[in-house]
């Protein structure tokens, strides 16, 4: 766990100054989703009131486009669905027709339904499913194709992915079995994309911010009066723009959860433990009332664990 206010400052003004980073060098970035344009702009802002030249591509959110354009960037809004596979190959070729490249993907386009299983339609789970997972993975695939090519055309590729999970994703939530599945489908897909990608110069990371956004405000406070914002969506702004830096080249299969100001490197599915059968072959169904109760620890000690 990082504590990323450490540096004093706080935390919306430390995304601003990094994002000019990366932002800095021009990068062709495709950021989805129908944030407001104070959110999505938290991190552009600086590098834009610096003068400095600004390239982004908004998809679907024309306000936050005209925002940055305004303000002397270039932006392009681009009005695809990302859970159509042919839009999602639209949105990557206004990228490259109106800048010349990509570089940079940050899939974080969202929606609930929350209803309990019972309680859910088909529909819920078809729509669900669409805009978070197969969305993000049309996206993948199409930046994918892009710079496979360029890669094979012996041009230089410095590609990055930025997935979007949440906690939901990894550890379950009443309501949100639908949500739940997809977001836990991104972190697989993302491990099996960050090992395929590596080979053409490009990254595959996943965040998880705790934030307070449109889906989330039925159930998560307000912003407070005054002080540091532990639920501002602009916390992961930092978090983005080092992901999406070269100096993050290093870095790939990764699931970062931002909470505030604390960066948490998250880390699931490892063995907890191993019981090996007795035969040392298949496990037979009499013997696993005594290998289930050792791997959960729920096993008595028995006497011959006393010493005297």
């Amino acid at each position: 766990m990082f504590d990323l206010r450490a540096n004093g400052g706080g935390l919306v003004e430390e995304a601003r100054l990094t994002a000019s980073v990366f932002i800095a060098k021009g990068s062709i970035v495709i950021t989805r989703g129908r944030t407001q344009p104070s959110q999505t702009l938290t991190a552009a802002g600086h590098a834009i009131s610096a003068s400095i030249p600004v390239v982004v591509l908004v998809d679907g959110n024309t306000a936050s486009a005209a925002e940055i354009v305004a303000a002397g960037g270039r932006a392009v809004a681009d009005q695809h669905s990302v859970s159509d596979w042919k839009g999602a190959a639209a949105i990557v070729e206004t990228a490259v027709s109106a800048f010349g490249r990509l570089d940079i993907v940050v899939n974080n386009a969202g929606i609930t339904r929350d209803r309990t299983l019972a309680s859910a339609t088909e529909e819920d789970f078809d729509l669900t499913i669409a805009v978070h997972l197969k969305g993000t993975y049309a996206m993948c695939h199409h930046a994918a194709v892009y710079w496979r090519a360029e890669s094979k055309a012996g041009r230089p590729v410095s590609g990055r992915i930025i997935n979007t999970t949440s906690g939901t994703g990894m550890l379950g939530n009443i309501g949100q079995s639908a949500y739940g599945a997809a977001k836990a489908g991104i972190i697989g897909m993302s491990l099996s994309i960050a090992l395929e990608l590596r080979r053409y110069g490009v990254t595959v990371n996943v965040i998880s911010p705790l934030a307070r956004t449109r889906m989330s405000a039925s159930y998560l406070a307000g912003a407070p009066a005054d002080g540091f914002d532990e639920l501002d969506p602009a916390n992961a702004s930092p978090v983005v723009a080092f992901l999406s830096s070269r100096e993050a080249d290093w870095l790939t299969g990764q699931v970062l959860r931002v909470e505030g100001g604390k960066l948490i490197r998250m880390q699931g599915w490892q063995p907890a433990g191993t019981y090996r059968s007795r035969s040392g072959r298949r496990l037979t169904a009499g013997e696993l009332l005594d290998a289930a109760a050792a791997l959960y620890g729920t096993m008595p000690a028995g006497l011959s664990t006393l010493s005297g």
